[in-house]
């Protein structure tokens, strides 16, 4: 079972505790509940704010990934330049 609750309103893990793979996992889960409709507008509108959250930790994590493949990649260079 996703680790997004049923309830818009339901406590969650902060989105800072949360690796790459399980907020990319939540936000998919929060796009498809927001697309599904059925909520009331506050129920909408924190589920959005929270997929906004996740969407922004997930350019976080990935901009760390590019950051360590440059550096590896960099690195490389260096010692192949020698």
């Amino acid at each position: 079972m996703s680790e997004l609750a049923s309830e818009p309103s339901a406590p969650r893990r902060p989105v800072d505790d949360l690796g790459y793979e399980q907020a990319r996992d939540e936000l998919a889960e929060v796009v498809r509940k927001l697309e599904s409709g059925g909520l009331s507008l506050d129920d909408a509108v924190a589920l959005w704010e929270r997929g906004e959250a996740l969407a922004r930790r997930c350019e976080e994590q990935l901009a760390g990934a590019r950051e360590r493949v440059q550096a590896v990649l960099d690195a490389a260079e260096g010692v192949a330049g020698r």
